[in-house]
Order: C-alpha cells, then sequence, then structure tokens
C-alpha cells in the first residue's frame, strides 16, 4: 500500500510499482500535473519539461507496449525518447500493465522506473484526482509507501522555484552535421533548455546544422557563424531563465531570424517587455486545438485549425505584447496564447510542439517555415569574435 498526499492534505491510495526506495532527496515530490495523451509514456516520461513533477496519466490503461530500447542514433542521442534519462519525480495511473506487446518493447513500464529509481503507483482514481487538479489547480503532493503516519508531514519544495533549466540543459557545445548536408547548410543555434530530442530530429532530417548551446551561452562571444536561433522547450518558471532571456534579447536586436517552441515562446515573450503567467493546470496531452490567426494586418487571414501536442503550465499575456507583435496561434478551448509572431516575420514562437513524437503532425510545417526565414545567403555575415 502506498499513497500519494497532496499539499492541502488530500490522500489518494494505490499500490506501489515503481521503485521503493528514493533515487533523490526530492524523489517523489513534486507539482503533480495531469497529461490526457492516450500514448506516449515513454516520450513523457524523458521529457524535460517535466522536471520537478509527479505526472499523473489520465488514459486508465498505462504500459501495455512496454519500453523500448535506450540505445543512440548515429549524432549520439537517444534514438527512441525524448532524452537520455527520465525527469519526472513520480508517476501516478490507474492501472498499470506488466505485461506488453510490441515489436520495438524490450522492457515493461515497472521494470523501467524501477531500474530509474521513479516511485510510482497504480490502483489510483486518476479521474477524482484530475478533476480536483482541474478545480484547486495543480498542487505539491509527496508519494508515502507504507501507511501515511507522519510520513507526508514536512514541506515539500516547490519545483518551480528552482532553475530547472540549468539541470536539464547542455553543458557545453555540441554540432550536429545533417546527413547527408547540403551546400550550403543552413546552420541554427539552438539553445538547450531541455530540449526534447525530437526537436533535433526535425531540424537535422530537414538539412539544418544545429549548434546545440547551454541555457546561458554567451551568443555574443562566439566564434562560430549561424543564420538563426532557436530556443526550446524546458521546465519549470520561465523567469528563472534571466540569462536565456538577455541572449533573447540579443539575438532580437541583431535582427537574427528566431523561433521558439513551449518555453522558448515564454522566454522571447520576456525578452520583448512582455509578461507570462501561470495556468490553473497547464495543457497536457496530444490533443490541444489551435487557431491560427493570421497577421491582423493582413487582409487575408487564415482560419486554420489545427492539433497540437503540448507541456506546459505557463502562459503568455497577451495584452503584455508590444507594438509590432501579434498573436499568431491561440488555443480553442481557453483562447490563451498559443503563438507570437512579429511583423517582420522574422522572429515567431509557438507553445504548443510541432515536433510531436508521439502525436498529430499538424504543425509539422513550422519547422520549415522558420528554415524559409533564414538567410538565403547561408550564413549570416557578421564579424566573428576573436
Amino acid at each position: 500500500m502506498a499513497h500519494l498526499i497532496l499539499a492541502d492534505g488530500t490522500t489518494f491510495e494505490g499500490e506501489s510499482f515503481g521503485s521503493a526506495s528514493q533515487a533523490s532527496q526530492n524523489m517523489g515530490e513534486g507539482e503533480v500535473v495531469f497529461n490526457t495523451g492516450m500514448v506516449g509514456y515513454p516520450e513523457s516520461l524523458t521529457d524535460p519539461s517535466y522536471r520537478g513533477q509527479i505526472l499523473v496519466f489520465t488514459y486508465p490503461l498505462i504500459g501495455n507496449y512496454g519500453v523500448p530500447s535506450e540505445e543512440k542514433n548515429e549524432w549520439g542521442f537517444s534514438k527512441n525518447f525524448e532524452s537520455e534519462d527520465i525527469h519526472v519525480r513520480g508517476v501516478i495511473c490507474s492501472q498499470v500493465s506488466e505485461d506488453f506487446s510490441h515489436f520495438a518493447g524490450e522492457k515493461s513500464l515497472p521494470q523501467w522506473l524501477k531500474e530509474k529509481g521513479i516511485p510510482a503507483l497504480t490502483g489510483v482514481d486518476t479521474r477524482a484526482l484530475t478533476k480536483k487538479l482541474r478545480e484547486k489547480g495543480v498542487m505539491l503532493g509527496r508519494i508515502v509507501e507504507g501507511e501515511r503516519k507522519g510520513e507526508g508531514e514536512g514541506k515539500i519544495e516547490d519545483p518551480n522555484l528552482l532553475n530547472l533549466v540549468g539541470e536539464v540543459s547542455c553543458k557545453e557545445v555540441i554540432t550536429y552535421e545533417p546527413r547527408p548536408c547540403p551546400s550550403p547548410c543552413p546552420t541554427i543555434v539552438a539553445f538547450d533548455c531541455g530540449m526534447k530530442r525530437n526537436i533535433l530530429r526535425s531540424f537535422l532530417k530537414r538539412g539544418v546544422r544545429v549548434i546545440r548551446v547551454p541555457w546561458n551561452y554567451d551568443l555574443s562571444k562566439a566564434n562560430f557563424s549561424y543564420d538563426g536561433v532557436f530556443i526550446s522547450n524546458g521546465p519549470g518558471d520561465p523567469k528563472q531563465c534571466t540569462e536565456t532571456i538577455a541572449q533573447v534579447k540579443w539575438a532580437l536586436a541583431q535582427n537574427i531570424p528566431t523561433f521558439g517552441i513551449c518555453l522558448g515562446i515564454q522566454l522571447m515573450a520576456l525578452a520583448i517587455g512582455g509578461n507570462t503567467y501561470k495556468l490553473k493546470y497547464g495543457h497536457r496531452g496530444a490533443n490541444q486545438p489551435c487557431l491560427e490567426q493570421g497577421n491582423p494586418k493582413s487582409e487575408a487571414r487564415n482560419s486554420k485549425c489545427i492539433i497540437t501536442s503540448q507541456n506546459h503550465g505557463f502562459a503568455v499575456e497577451e495584452k503584455s505584447l508590444p507594438a509590432g507583435w501579434h498573436v499568431w496561434f491561440r488555443n480553442a478551448n481557453d483562447e490563451t496564447v498559443e503563438g507570437i509572431r512579429h511583423e517582420s516575420g522574422k522572429f515567431f514562437a509557438v507553445q504548443f510542439h510541432p515536433e510531436a513524437t508521439p502525436g498529430p503532425e499538424d504543425a509539422g510545417y513550422l519547422f520549415d517555415e522558420f528554415i524559409r526565414s533564414l538567410p538565403d545567403a547561408g550564413l549570416l555575415s557578421r564579424p566573428r569574435s576573436s
């Protein structure tokens, strides 16, 4: 027997199927959030944007197709996952499948979580738990093994007060060459704030060279040339990433084409003087409809609706956007901002995930739109730092 104890004292009972021991001091406690996707648990669990969170799966059966291999691809990063590790602090589900059936499955979900030291509960009334989080908002919680006497007490550290991006970002500059490599080869600098690996795959398969840099890399001192800047997804409160915000501000001031995804849109909004705010329970799932708004200065306004994959707990405040910027996409469910774009067409970002694996592929064209915004002549002509 085990329990999930929320910060307000509400308790949900279940059975442990993950790691019985806590691999780190904060494992088994964090911000409790829910994901509505029917599939994609290996990708969700390895998504760095879930750092510091306990993930509740609303779909009733999890684990039935197992977990694929942890092999690396030709570039040296994970072939099957969104990163090389699990980032959630705990897993909650209604029913877990000990057995699995899939041609790519190599181990069961319980086995994988035990190997990675991740606590997990099954047999939980996830419907009731999700309804509570929707009504009251996401809250801190703790997974407690055995009887709950006194074990659920004590302050839980709020992950949104930490610099989680610094924990999940790469530590050095890494360059990935597309294969085959076109000539000239478009080159982008990608700020790794917890970048999902399918973003890397999406650029590389389009013939783009990616220079992956840490979240706090000083772009003004770069000794290499590039055509554009990309800002990745990542965990936590965007206002904790002051150093990345400063770099985005610099890139925009240099008139460098810039594209952001998820956390990237929030950092871009803050860089231009806008504001962000925390959503009540966020958007996490593979079924979020978004409406493309088009350019308000254009006579032909788009009315296309795309289905998107999402994972975020913060959003851009529309009224805070400065002159020259407009809402590009809007969530069809709650009308929150899902995309922003500068009137020049050189700077834009979206809140959802156009790389979306697994999930809908409706938004994949946004990578192509960014690539088209890069200089036709190839590398930017700009003095290099010594």
